[in-house]
């Protein structure tokens, strides 16, 4: 199988699905003539021609709200936005719009719209560089995603943009240089809602989330060798949640830790805690552990950054913290 990179996977899926379905547009910040701001549409214009991949003013609330207005009129937006922070900007069209539209018509629409959202630290300060999956769980009739793998980027988008419900496609802007195996062929899809287990183990339940999957893989190899074996579970999509996977590994392992690039506070952490709490207590042998970002901003120096994003080293000791 050809290896190519997260980024490649991306605009790969975008490029299948267009070609599929002429209803699929692409638009946002400088997606057409510039090719997007990290590059990954560069070429698509030309391809599908500028009534189908077109560039917007800078104004989030505006062109997320007439992705809605496209979806509900019969196409399939892709609407990307430069940086995920910018959701909240486009706050009520996504909270109040696309996810309470289909269930305020009593069912008789549908909103067939992918907001893709470069998410994640990279440099980029406070407003730029935050992981906010878990403040849109909160949101109902929304869709999540967070692939951490080059083949999860393409099979779930593909399965986004198929998808007839608004789907939030969170992308990590340190994962897009990352490579691996991706299958090729246009029917190549990844189902929402269906974690993967990427190490099996029965010492502990190490759930892992986008950028934090390789981490918790290089933390579970470490522990491999001193004799614990480790399950890592990427759950892939939050919205759809597959809680069965993680309920059932805990049930095997007793102990859990959860690594994730969102805020400590209600992150996705806390509510995998509650869930355990309701429906797997018993089998709990040690509390849960998280690892997560203190309630602070993003800070923009490197130094501080570094100091506050989850690294392996504190997968690690909050794993080892559980095994002793």
């Amino acid at each position: 199988m050809r290896t190519i990179s997260y980024a490649q996977a991306i605009k790969e899926a975008i490029e299948e699905e267009m070609r599929r379905d002429p209803t699929v547009i692409l638009y946002g910040e400088d997606v057409a003539n510039f090719g997007g701001i990290f590059r990954i549409t560069s070429g698509l214009k030309e391809q599908f021609g500028e009534q189908r991949v077109f560039d917007t003013p800078i104004s989030e609330n505006a062109f997320v709200g007439a992705g809605v207005g496209a979806a509900l009129t019969g196409l399939r937006p892709i609407v990307e936005l430069q940086f995920a922070d910018f959701l909240f900007t486009a706050g009520d069209e996504i909270v109040l719009k696309a996810g309470m539209w289909r269930y305020g018509h009593g069912g008789a629409y549908q909103v067939p719209l992918v907001v893709r959202c470069p998410s994640g630290a990279a440099g980029v300060g406070p407003e730029h560089g935050q992981c906010p999956e878990s403040f849109f769980m909160h949101a109902p009739g929304l869709r999540i995603v967070c692939p951490a793998t080059a083949a999860d980027a393409k099979g779930l988008l593909k399965s986004a943009i198929r998808d007839n419900n608004p789907v939030l496609y969170f992308e990590h802007k340190l994962l897009y240089a990352t490579k691996g195996e991706v299958p090729e062929g246009a029917d190549y899809l990844v189902p929402l809602g269906k974690a993967s287990v990427r190490r099996q183990g029965d010492a502990l339940t190490l759930v892992a989330i986008s950028a934090m999957v390789p981490k918790a893989m290089a933390a579970a190899e470490r522990l491999a060798s001193e004799g614990h074996h480790i399950e890592v579970i990427d759950p892939r999509s939050l919205n759809p949640f597959d809680r069965p996977a993680i309920i059932e590994s805990v049930k095997k392992t007793g102990k859990i830790v959860v690594a994730e690039e969102s805020y400590k506070t209600l992150g996705v952490g806390a509510e995998i805690g509650a869930m355990l709490m309701e429906q797997a207590l018993e089998y709990l042998d040690r509390p849960l552990k998280r690892v997560a970002i203190p309630d602070v901003p993003i800070p923009t120096s490197p130094v501080l950054e570094k100091f506050v994003i989850p690294s392996e080293e504190s997968i690690y000791a909050a794993c080892r913290e559980l095994l002793n």
